[in-house]
């Protein structure tokens, strides 16, 4: 029986339903505790922070615009639990970011499917380096410059400490995370198999 091949629409929204609803309102919230209790300070207002693995397995499960989503309200979320008002180009920042790690699917992986390759590995490491840089590095300058005006510098060596520190968060943390979760769901597959095949011995 062929499978279905979906559309790149498809493929970029994401297929909702209830869980992915459930996943993207879960990881949203995980995503705006570890912003504001499960990082390292490295710059300003800066963090080498958790909460970057949650865009990771979202996007994983799920697809590009579910995590874009998780770390968009994620970080509103974090704003207001951390009281520091809302910062909506740092928001949008982080949706970008999110978007680029969940396009998983685009490129041939598959991670319910049990699909995540040294291939896919290398694709997913220089669309995390260089989705980071556009999202921190242009994207949030951008609206920044839109929403607050004024000096950039700030929000620029922000920006530049954000791309070393999610990034790095993203592949050194995101990979083996990808690579268990696709070991994961192989694992089950086969087991499915092997329960398939025994039923059919019986029968």
């Amino acid at each position: 029986m062929a499978v279905k091949k979906k559309s790149i629409g498809t493929l970029l929204l994401g297929e909702w339903n209830t869980q992915t609803i459930v996943g993207v309102a879960l990881g949203a919230a995980l995503f705006g505790v570890l912003m504001v209790y499960g990082g390292i300070p490295v710059f300003t207002n800066t963090k080498l922070s958790s909460a970057y693995i949650v865009p990771v397995i979202v996007g994983a499960l799920f697809g590009p615009l579910p995590a874009a989503l998780a770390a968009f309200i994620g970080n509103v979320f974090a704003d207001l639990l951390g009281g520091w008002g809302f910062w909506f180009d740092w928001s949008i920042g982080n949706a970008v970011a999110g978007f680029v790690v969940g396009l998983l699917p685009l490129y041939g992986a598959n991670i319910k499917a049990g699909v995540f390759g040294v291939k896919h590995a290398i694709i997913y490491t220089v669309l995390a380096i260089l989705g980071t840089a556009l999202a921190f590095g242009v994207v949030t300058p951008l609206f920044t410059l839109m929403f607050f005006g004024g000096e950039l510098t700030i929000t620029y060596l922000q920006a530049q400490a954000a791309v070393i520190s999610d990034a790095s968060v993203f592949v050194v943390v995101g990979l083996p995370i990808l690579f268990a979760l696709a070991a994961r769901y192989k694992s089950q597959q086969g087991l499915k198999m092997e329960d398939a095949d025994d039923t059919q011995g019986k029968a």
